[in-house]
């Protein structure tokens, strides 16, 4: 019996607030946490630097990006749509 280990690559939907770089752009993720102690919902963001191979993205546009190997220093994410 064999059992596969694979691991699923974590896809993200954000979107583009930076395509100033060369084949790079900043994906700004937004997500709902709930605080522990009082229930309120809580908006947190994150940027999220992703591979965009033909420089098609620009500011404003809605993307998925998904976990890749690392590309450079701090860039992980690739984007798929």
């Amino acid at each position: 019996m064999e059992t596969s280990n694979k691991k699923t690559n974590k896809i993200l939907k954000g979107v583009v607030v930076s395509d100033k770089m060369n084949k790079t752009v900043v994906v700004e993720v937004t997500r709902f946490v709930e605080h522990k102690k009082y229930g309120k919902r809580i908006k947190k963001t994150k940027n999220y630097k992703a591979h965009d191979e033909n420089n098609v993205k620009k500011v404003g546009d809605k993307v998925e990006i998904e976990e890749t190997k690392p590309m450079s220093k701090d860039k992980h994410f690739k984007v798929i749509i």
